[in-house]
């Protein structure tokens, strides 16, 4: 195929995704809404695509322009100078290491992590991939912020086998920022390792605080603070997929370090989860951040942050939806009345162009909606609230989704385990998601689906989705 056929067909399968520019994605995508930006960016990803962060003195630049990443964020996380960071492929790579690092460095058997219920799902991910079991404690009902008490208490049950401790800085699921110092306190007394989440908020908190916002301290002036995970690719605006692990010592790093030279090739040696990694999403990280600077970030913030207040205080003079909680950051949650449901909210706002995300319920949370504030979806708030206002009205013209009880009976009383590959075929079809003859679909309209899978226990509902995918990528 010629150049540019192929470009053609790149663009005709590009029109089928959701836009990454323009602010109407309020969620997996981040727009600074400076175009010379994006345009460096994309520069830069290519000049660097065919680089190897395999070994760094084999491209020493890679190495100087991470340095410079970890100096820029220094000041911000308040680190000292013997804070060191890693630039690794995003904010699940960086929790994970900061669990297996802490793993690695107790030596202990049968480890064990004290976390939030509402700590990110990669947590999980780093629980299955490395043995190390999670505790999760249940958040204040009423705030949904992680309970101090709770978790400490945690911390002396299960004593020696503790190696790590975290907390969100904000949650991504509520946009509140968990208790930092006061469990930091606890950790710090029991000499235990203590990170913090800030994924989404490590490149929002720092300006929101000096642009005068009752930001808690949650970075490491806090003594008990030993790692921060804080993504580039989300409020740094830069091409994705880029994130920082920060430990505020060498020593607390030292256990994330892989080496092997037991076999007869080179010895390897990484820093990161990947040997091989382009080191073109760390060139455009760089070169991004080098463009907007201090001065930018805190303008873009300001935006940011205006934005949410906006969009906050919009939700509140609407009918049938509320707050779950009061955003600390950029990051909105709703909930619905007993009229309408979210997932018929969702629905209804991606027909009006808009892409908000469904959360399903989680023990005595109900249902809700995610909503990612950026720079780019600011100047839109009004018309964002005008189309929340027709998708609610719709949605309540519709009335909820009722789930039939006997079916919501079978969920619950499903084993995933003694499904069979035919079963699944099944069940995937009941749920809209596929055939009798295990081809899958994703239909027009989710809510019916949602609301299906919302009723299911997640470990049913996690098993659906993995057999959605597998045949989804058949």
């Amino acid at each position: 195929m010629s150049t540019d056929h192929i470009l053609q067909q790149l663009e005709q399968l590009r029109a089928h995704d959701l836009p990454t520019h323009g602010g109407r994605t309020l969620a997996y995508v981040y727009d600074s809404g400076l175009s010379d930006a994006d345009t460096l960016g994309k520069t830069a990803l290519a000049m660097y695509a065919s680089t190897n962060g395999l070994d760094p003195t084999a491209f020493p630049s890679l190495l100087a322009m991470e340095r410079d990443l970890v100096a820029f964020a220094r000041p911000m996380v308040h680190g000292s100078e013997t804070m060191v960071g890693s630039v690794t492929s995003g904010g699940t790579e960086s929790i994970l290491l900061a669990v297996q690092s802490a793993r690695d460095a107790a030596h202990v058997a049968d480890p064990v992590m004290i976390v939030p219920t509402t700590i990110h799902a990669a947590f999980n991910k780093a629980a299955h991939y490395f043995g190390v079991e999670r505790i999760s404690i249940d958040v204040d009902p009423a705030t949904k912020k992680a309970d101090p008490v709770a978790m400490t208490a945690a911390m002396d049950t299960y004593g020696d086998r503790v190696v790590l401790v975290a907390a969100s800085a904000p949650s991504y699921a509520h946009g509140v920022i968990d208790p930092i110092e006061a469990i930091a306190a606890e950790t710090a007394a029991r000499g235990l390792r203590f990170h913090v989440d800030a994924c989404i908020g490590g490149w929002v908190l720092p300006w929101a605080e000096r642009l005068g916002h009752p930001i808690g301290q949650w970075d490491f002036r806090v003594d008990g603070v030993t790692s921060i995970s804080a993504d580039l690719h989300k409020y740094a605006y830069t091409p994705k997929g880029v994130s920082l692990l920060l430990h505020a010592t060498p020593q607390l790093r030292k256990s994330q370090f892989f080496a092997s030279a037991d076999w007869p090739g080179y010895t390897m040696l990484n820093a990161t989860t990947q040997s091989t990694k382009s080191g073109g999403p760390l060139a455009a990280a760089w070169a991004v951040v080098q463009l907007i600077g201090d001065a930018g970030y805190l303008e873009l913030v300001g935006t940011t942050l205006d934005g949410t207040a906006a969009l906050a205080a919009g939700v509140e003079q609407q009918e049938h939806v509320r707050l779950v909680a009061r955003p600390e950051s950029s990051l909105v949650t709703l909930e619905t009345d007993a009229t309408c449901d979210v997932f018929t909210i969702s629905d209804e706002m991606l027909t009006r162009g808009w892409f908000v995300q469904p959360q399903m319920s989680f023990r005595d949370m109900p249902a809700s909606l995610h909503l990612t504030v950026c720079a780019a979806t600011a100047p839109a708030v009004p018309e964002f609230l005008a189309a929340l206002a027709e998708s609610v009205a719709a949605a309540v013209a519709a009335g909820p989704i009722v789930i039939d009880e006997g079916l919501r009976a079978a969920a619950e009383s499903i084993d995933p385990a003694t499904l069979d590959d035919e079963a699944f075929d099944g069940l995937l079809a009941l749920a809209g998601l596929g055939s009798d003859s295990g081809e899958v679909t994703v239909p027009e309209r989710m809510a019916p689906v949602n609301a299906l899978l919302d009723v299911a226990p997640p470990a049913l509902r996690e098993a659906l989705l993995i057999a959605f995918l597998d045949r989804l990528s058949r």
